[in-house]
């Protein structure tokens, strides 16, 4: 089968940094599905791999955990998938990755594709959307409430990935008022058109423009970038007994400041439950599931940014350098392999 993958950790201007590549093809065992490649996305993961994960000698990597298809083989345990489904996930860190054209998954992490949505739109949502959920719903729990202070959450890097699905999130499934940050004003009527009520911006100290809002101070801060540098201004403008939590990897996270202010901490990542095998591992396809009903039901849309085309390593390497640059809004998505 084709594939995309690399051997030794590179910059992504190297040509030999993601190669086009011939795999075997995988066999589904256990409670595995195989699935028929349409469509795949980048997420900041993948190019924090590439960087910095070598494949034994000789070996191949293949990146991406996000992947929409349909079913084409399943092991003999699978209970809720057959074949000719249609479904849409975000894989698991510690197996191959979906830049290939079959690929092995578990049915515990599996959604049902959104009917409404082309392979495309649908590929933007899966490893965000869960991010997003956990961390707004089972991390920060934004619908708990914080003594003497209005709802609200500050989600800091609003036009990414993420914090695109995190707002409409926010929006059709609590009464929490969202302030996102967006600095540029393609990013600002982005974040706004996802549903913010208010945006501030993320290249000026946050503290001061936050408490010029009518809300008062974000009883929950959600950080999905560059955390380091506005921990200071985070631990300023949050409520005393607040709930902040990140996603990012900050070289060094000094978490005493937030005594002061009995702060909680939260990191969140997607790949916890699949990678430990949690007895609540199937959350994951239900998320996906209520996802794609909202999805359908027309109460949230795709965070698609930009569709680069086919699946070829010259075309992931470009949505690598995009990643990389901070040039993206919303998702990238590539889309079929060539002829």
């Amino acid at each position: 089968m084709r594939a995309v993958g690399y051997q030794t950790p590179l910059p992504i201007d190297n040509p030999a940094s993601l190669q086009d590549i011939d795999l075997p093809k995988p066999v589904p065992s256990g409670r595995d599905l195989l699935v028929e490649i349409r469509a795949v996305s980048v997420n900041p993961v993948d190019t924090k791999v590439r960087r910095s994960a070598a494949p034994d000698a000789g070996q191949w990597r293949v990146l991406g955990w996000d992947a929409a298809g349909i079913v084409v083989g399943t092991g003999p345990e699978v209970m809720d998938f057959a074949i000719g489904d249609e479904v849409f996930y975000a894989g698991a860190l510690d197996r191959p990755g979906t830049d290939a054209e079959f690929h092995l998954v578990d049915e515990r992490i599996v959604g049902r594709k959104p009917r409404s949505l082309n392979w495309a739109e649908a590929m933007a949502l899966p490893l965000t959307a869960i991010t997003a959920w956990e961390m707004l719903f089972d991390r920060l729990d934004i619908r708990r409430s914080v003594p003497g202070v209005r709802p609200a959450v500050l989600i800091i890097g609003g036009a990414g990935g993420v914090s695109s699905i995190a707002i409409q999130l926010a929006r059709v499934l609590t009464d929490v008022t969202v302030i996102a940050t967006a600095s540029r004003p393609e990013t600002r009527d982005w974040v706004t058109s996802l549903g913010a009520h208010h945006v501030v911006d993320h290249s000026r100290p946050l503290a001061a423009q936050v408490a010029a809002l009518p809300t008062g101070a974000p009883g929950f801060v959600f950080s999905t970038t560059q955390t380091d540098r506005h921990m200071p201004e985070i631990v300023e403008l949050i409520a005393p007994q607040g709930h902040f939590g990140l996603i990012d990897d900050p070289a060094a996270l000094d978490a005493l400041p937030l005594k002061k202010k009995s702060l909680s901490l939260h990191w969140e990542l997607m790949f916890t439950r699949p990678l430990f095998g949690t007895a609540d591992m199937g959350r994951q396809g239900e998320i996906l599931n209520e996802v794609s009903r909202l999805v359908d039901d027309g109460r949230i849309r795709t965070t698609l940014g930009r569709n680069l085309g086919l699946i070829t390593a010259a075309n992931l390497r470009q949505a690598h350098a995009l990643i990389e640059g901070g040039q993206a809004k919303g998702k990238i998505v590539l889309e079929g392999f060539p002829g």
